[in-house]
């Protein structure tokens, strides 16, 4: 699992590269909680390296975005990929976050 990170415009852009599954949820909860901590109040995933996705994986996201919330903070994610995509319309959860 890897994670860049730069910013640009006040904007967190992260960049997940490989799976996000049951394996590397924790390492991917743990670097979001350091920039929930920073209260970055802005942060947009990009999921162009990511091929898959599981439950665990979107449980994740759903903290994720429920920390970032409870302090004001905005989260998008992009560049998903059509499987990807498609398991956010599948679960609804395509009406929670903003792709």
């Amino acid at each position: 699992m890897q994670i860049n990170m730069e910013e640009k415009a006040g904007v967190a852009v992260c960049r997940v590269k490989d799976d996000v599954d049951i394996n590397s949820s924790p390492e991917v909860k743990k670097y979001f909680d350091q920039l929930a901590c920073e209260k970055k109040e802005k942060v947009l995933i990009s999921f162009e390296g990511v091929n898959y996705m599981d439950s665990s994986g979107l449980a994740t996201l759903v903290e994720i975005l429920k920390t970032m919330r409870s302090y004001g903070g905005k989260l998008k994610l992009c560049n998903l990929s059509d499987k990807i995509r498609g398991l956010f319309e599948i679960t609804k959860l395509d009406r929670l976050f903003d792709i």
